[in-house]
């Protein structure tokens, strides 16, 4: 198996915070960023073809993935030592992957996240973040270039996608809609935003319904949980001399009916 514990030169996590503006984006730029980081992860650490392995976040330094009793989908924190990322260990392994890359994004977004997302009248700064974090998930998990590589082999339907992929048919739909590959989806610079209106019609009705209901398709927790992700984080820096005061890191809880997500 490939080794993808990499250091040459800078860190892959301080490559990838470097494509962050140094100024206020706003949330199509933010998007953009995504997914150009999600490329770079790739590209950095030589992956060509699909699937994507999780090694590429796990096998990374100072990267400490934990599968947990949990009652949320994952968590991300510094420990004062390394970058701690807990999943939940009973959900399916597609989720998980998902998952993963999800609370990468959210660490390379640290110290970032009020130049990256401003918020606006309709969604808040965290569902901003929240939202480009399941982009980057998507594009590193499909990239554009190999998504489009497997439909022009014939690999044309969700399920045939999703085996490929090793992802749910749900998140190969919604990234089939932000490629161009499928039609009547809601766009936004340039790329889909998970909407509930943005599932493709010619989908089958099951299919559109739970794409309809759901913001995220790979991470969906309970809201009658009321589960809040606040997780302490240690002071210090981390390994790319980022300043890690103590502090309480929020992303809120899921609420599907409001489409927003833990």
């Amino acid at each position: 198996m490939q080794n993808y514990n990499i250091e040459e030169g800078p860190s892959t996590l301080g490559a990838l915070r470097a494509l962050i503006p140094q100024r206020s984006c706003t949330f199509t730029e933010a998007l953009r960023v995504a997914e150009l980081q999600a490329s770079r992860l790739l590209t950095l650490l030589r992956v060509e073809q699909a699937p994507i392995p999780s090694e590429i976040i796990s096998e990374l330094p100072r990267i400490q993935v934990e599968y947990r009793p949990i009652p949320m989908s994952g968590l991300s924190y510094w420990n004062g030592t390394v970058w701690v990322i807990g999943l939940n260990r009973a959900e399916p392994p597609t989720r998980q992957r998902f998952t993963l890359l999800h609370e990468y994004k959210h660490i390379i977004d640290h110290g970032r996240v009020e130049a990256l997302y401003p918020g606006s009248s309709r969604h808040s700064a965290d569902r901003q973040a929240e939202q480009a974090a399941d982009f980057f998930a998507g594009c590193a998990l499909m990239p554009r270039l190999l998504l489009k590589r497997a439909w022009a082999n014939g690999l044309q339907t969700p399920a045939q996608l999703a085996h490929h992929f090793e992802t749910s048919e749900l998140a190969i739909c919604v990234r089939l809609a932000q490629v161009g590959l499928v039609d009547n989806t809601d766009r936004h610079g340039g790329q889909a935003i998970y909407r509930r209106e943005s599932a493709p019609l010619h989908l089958a009705k099951e299919t559109r319904v739970k794409l309809e209901g759901m913001l995220d398709i790979e991470r969906t927790a309970d809201v009658r949980l009321g589960v809040s992700r606040k997780v302490k984080t240690q002071g210090g820096r981390d390994g790319d001399g980022y300043s890690l005061p103590q502090q309480r890191l929020n992303h809120g809880p899921a609420d599907p009916r409001d489409v927003t997500r833990a």
